[in-house]
């Protein structure tokens, strides 16, 4: 009986709609890119996302359209929409200690510090999000805050995604402590650890 209304409910939500427009959100370097890779190579067997140990790699929204992802007999096409990484501070020294030049790492933080702002504004275009922390890192920082703060203005459908739980100081449970009112889910986007269940939580989150 629940199932079936959920399904009533999930029809009319995308009644006309042939493709989930789904939004990568989440602080820097937290693996926005690698789980937007994971899921295009799972599912098309192609990489469309760059991938970088430098901050601020995604500085323009990036998408990878009509991505259909099956689950048994279900199936849905998403746009998988990669947006850079949100920074409540972007200095340009940070990029000249990963070894770029003064003009160079000044044009990069110029163009992060506009990346953000294009991230935000996309929230208008998006169905549903994912956001995208790092388990190993402390959830409760200005950072995360501003996010989830956002989301949960506009109401938008979300999914945490605790990734690099292949790491020793990945703490799930932490995770979850700080972000009670959604459901937060482990992966590995680089080993493919998590990804069954991620995928059974996305098809939960588009029917909410």
């Amino acid at each position: 009986m629940v199932f079936k209304r959920l399904m009533r409910f999930f029809s009319r939500l995308f009644k006309g709609k042939k493709t989930v427009k789904l939004g990568f959100y989440g602080p820097v370097n937290a693996g926005k890119s690698s789980l937007a890779n994971r899921i295009s190579k799972d599912f098309t067997g192609e990489e469309e996302f760059h991938v970088s140990k430098i901050p601020h790699e995604t500085r323009e929204i990036q998408v990878k359209e009509k991505v259909t992802i099956k689950r048994g007999k279900r199936e849905l096409d998403f746009n998988l929409i990669d947006t850079p990484g949100i920074a409540t501070k972007i200095d340009y020294t940070d990029f000249i200690r990963y070894g770029l030049k003064e003009k160079e790492a000044k044009d990069r933080a110029k163009e992060a510090t506009q990346g953000v702002i294009e991230a935000i504004k996309w929230l208008e275009n998006v169905d549903c999000v994912l956001v995208v922390l790092d388990a190993a890192e402390n959830p409760y920082n200005q950072v995360n805050i501003t996010i989830i703060g956002n989301l949960a203005a506009r109401k938008v459908p979300v999914l945490i995604v605790a990734n690099k739980i292949d790491l020793k100081k990945a703490n799930i449970r932490r995770m979850k402590s700080a972000f009670p009112q959604y459901k937060v889910i482990g992966v590995s986007a680089l080993k493919g650890k998590g990804m069954d269940e991620f995928y059974e939580e996305l098809f939960n989150l588009v029917r909410r």
